[in-house]
């Protein structure tokens, strides 16, 4: 079981990970509630700066596939590149794909786009939530490198909201805009009509 005390001499699931973006550390956890395992790329853990933080669903379609369906891929390399150049911070990999639903479930829901539902209501349809996720399991993985006060990159208002009930102080929102394309657009539109997303679509 992972400690959330950061022991660097001892042999923990954390490593480096050199990325086209600049060099992170990695560490990986695991959630009994869930079962599932998580990851948390940082850097800068002993700077004096507040650390800018994306806290990222995962999406196979869209970080492995390069999907245009949804902003997914180009938010966590945006987001990469920025906590880099920031100097401080940390991508939070959950592993809740689909708005926590899954992957087959998720395809599903895409099948269910074609015919003319938009993501929330495929979502109903199915008989799942608009959004299942949660993010509370995040403010461990923040916790155990130190990271209690952060710049959050978000346009979901909701994140802000679990992570300072959940003891991490969210200092300021960054925004994250993602240009449009006509596959992803009606995506984007819906998360700001729908599902309050702070975004001008």
């Amino acid at each position: 079981m992972f400690s959330t005390e950061y022991e660097p001499t001892s042999v923990e699931a954390d490593a480096m990970l050199p990325t086209k973006f600049g060099e992170f550390r990695m560490r990986a956890f695991y959630d009994e509630s869930s079962d599932k395992e998580h990851a948390l790329l940082y850097t800068g853990e002993k700077s004096s700066l507040v650390p800018l933080v994306r806290i990222h669903s995962e999406c196979l379609t869209g970080d492995a596939f390069s999907s245009l369906k949804c902003d997914c891929g180009s938010q966590l390399e945006e987001s990469m590149k920025e906590i880099q150049k920031h100097g401080s911070g940390a991508i939070v990999y959950l592993r809740q794909e689909g708005r926590g639903i899954g992957l087959y479930a998720k395809i599903q829901a895409y099948a269910l786009q074609e015919q003319g539902f938009d993501t929330l209501d495929a979502n109903l349809e199915l008989g799942f939530p608009a959004d299942a996720r949660t993010y509370d399991f995040a403010a461990v993985m923040l916790s155990s490198i130190g990271f209690n006060e952060v710049d959050l990159m978000t346009n979901n208002p909701e994140k802000i909201h679990q992570l300072n009930e959940s003891g991490i102080e969210v200092k300021s929102r960054v925004p994250i805009i993602i240009e449009t394309c006509e596959y992803n657009r009606s995506y984007l539109k819906t998360k700001s009509t729908r599902m309050g997303h702070l975004l001008r679509v």
